[in-house]
């Protein structure tokens, strides 16, 4: 049976997943989940994944639902390149883990919630952006990318050296998420943050950009609010 991967492209971890596979020619049967309609609650979906989240796998039976823990599952499963994630190299690997522990709650916590507020807060609730709460996140953004360069990037071409790696690739799809509700320009303010950015698309793509393609339209017709920083 065919690996069936289950995802939204509007979900920053799924677009990861689904970009990593098709860069490594992974064989996988795509079953799209219209997080925007609600098929994540849906009884067939809810028998792939209780907790109503995308991406999912179900490879021959075996279930499982959090993005990096399925990326290191098929890398292992399939022997991918070492440089995505590292299996004999002990302390490249312990690099490429660290950034992924710190990623929950500082890069996608930073990106997600402050994207969540300023795009889908107000078209769900049909009111206007929180000045404030925007301003805090914006405030908490900014930290959490000065943090990242300063240690993450170091003088690196990459998240853990001079080759990509799983990490770079789940970082970059947290923040180019932004481009949709333009508030790109604080990451981008930084030009060793510009250019990291590009160095993993420029490798990644055109897969990199035709997974985004949902992002890019979402950026030409959304307004761009209006809070300050």
């Amino acid at each position: 049976m065919p690996l069936n991967v289950y995802y939204d492209l509007m979900s920053q971890p799924a677009r990861a997943v689904i970009i990593f596979l098709r860069l490594n020619g992974v064989p996988f049967e795509g079953r799209p989940v219209a997080l925007r309609k609600g098929e994540q609650y849906s009884e067939e979906y809810q028998k792939i994944n209780p907790l109503s989240k995308v991406p999912a796998i179900d490879d021959d039976g075996f279930k499982l639902t959090e993005s990096i823990t399925i990326l290191k599952y098929l890398i292992w499963k399939h022997d991918l390149p070492e440089h995505w994630y590292p299996r004999k190299d002990l302390k490249k690997q312990a690099l490429v883990n660290e950034y992924l522990d710190w990623h929950h709650f500082n890069m996608r916590f930073a990106s997600a919630f402050l994207f969540r507020e300023l795009l889908v807060v107000p078209r769900l609730s049909g009111n206007p952006v929180n000045d404030k709460k925007v301003r805090e996140l914006r405030k908490n953004f900014v930290k959490m990318i000065s943090d990242f360069e300063s240690y993450f990037l170091k003088s690196n071409k990459f998240i853990a050296g001079s080759e990509i790696s799983i990490a770079d690739i789940f970082a970059v799809c947290e923040l180019t998420e932004l481009l949709a509700c333009h508030e790109h320009g604080l990451y981008e303010n930084s030009p060793a943050m510009k250019a990291w950015v590009e160095r993993v698309r420029q490798a990644t793509n055109p897969i990199f950009d035709e997974a985004h393609q949902m992002i890019y339209r979402a950026q030409q017709v959304y307004k761009k609010p209006t809070a300050k920083l």
